[in-house]
């Protein structure tokens, strides 16, 4: 995790924690006894692709630096139902006091990198590869596409600045295709660093403009059917990168991948995943 990533994610779990901890663990307070300790396992429910455990450790240690975590699987592995992926000892209070935010976070982390492994093996044999989109939780974008990456997924931008997406809005608004494409590619030019350039069309029209046109690197074809695009991708013949996008499930995408498309991209491997089925259970001793 590179130090950016880290001063963002203390900055989350700092601004998490206080959200959900507010005057004090009440419950903890009142029911346990200052300085007791314990230990307790986090134990897998349900089959899956793990994620998360770096952001746990993380949690855990600015809940409290002496708790003592020993992790048994780490991210990216396949875990099944009774697996226990880490153990921490210490403070009993500090424990209970992390552990709902560690299973938000683990819980939806790896739901996001199991749907998009199940997605990326359904490709397998096609040169098509799966991508994520801006359609995220606001303020946690960089966990849901860190685990889109760990399912075997390609991010796309990040946002709106290090890519130039042209979409429908931005050619009606700029007055076209071409227009939109030649004053992007201007700003391109006056900006004085890299940044490519993707346009979105919406039928075969617009796709000959872009041809004509020139001066992007992916082009983007929005809510073809699998028969179009596959026209789309013999017009374009190699120029330019393709990405599908609209309309696709786990049902119809490799039909779309058969068509010849380079990329799919799909708003809802983060913004409509079903979490994977975990608990910290605590370790009683005999």
């Amino acid at each position: 995790m590179i130090q950016e990533e880290k001063a963002q994610l203390r900055l989350f779990i700092k601004a998490a924690l206080q959200e959900d901890v507010g005057e004090g663990d009440h419950t903890s307070l009142s029911t346990i006894e200052p300085g007791k300790t314990g230990k307790a396992v986090l134990i897998i429910k349900e089959q899956g692709i793990l994620a998360g455990v770096a952001e746990a450790l993380e949690v855990f240690a600015q809940v409290d630096a002496a708790l003592q975590v020993s992790v048994a699987i780490t991210d990216g592995q396949e875990v099944n139902p009774g697996d226990i992926v880490f153990e921490i000892a210490g403070s009993i209070h500090s424990i209970l006091l992390a552990e709902r935010l560690v299973l938000n976070i683990m819980q939806r982390m790896s739901g996001i990198a199991t749907s998009t492994r199940r997605i990326v093996n359904m490709l397998e044999g096609t040169n098509t590869k799966v991508l994520d989109t801006r359609k995220t939780t606001p303020l946690l974008r960089f966990l849901e596409k860190k685990s889109v990456a760990i399912g075997g997924g390609t991010n796309h931008r990040f946002g709106l600045y290090d890519m130039i997406l042209i979409k429908d809005n931005h050619v009606d608004y700029a007055g076209g295709i071409r227009n939109a494409i030649e004053k992007a590619d201007k700003y391109r030019q006056a900006l004085g660093k890299p940044i490519d350039i993707e346009i979105e069309v919406r039928n075969l029209d617009e796709l000959q403009q872009v041809l004509e046109t020139g001066r992007v690197n992916r082009i983007m074809l929005d809510n073809f059917p699998p028969a179009l695009v596959r026209q789309a991708v013999t017009l374009i013949d190699g120029r330019y990168p393709t990405e599908a996008s609209g309309g696709l499930t786990e049902a119809n995408m490799l039909e779309y991948a058969r068509a010849g498309v380079d990329y799919l991209s799909m708003g809802a491997l983060t913004h409509s995943v079903k979490g994977l089925d975990m608990s910290l259970k605590a370790k009683m001793l005999d």
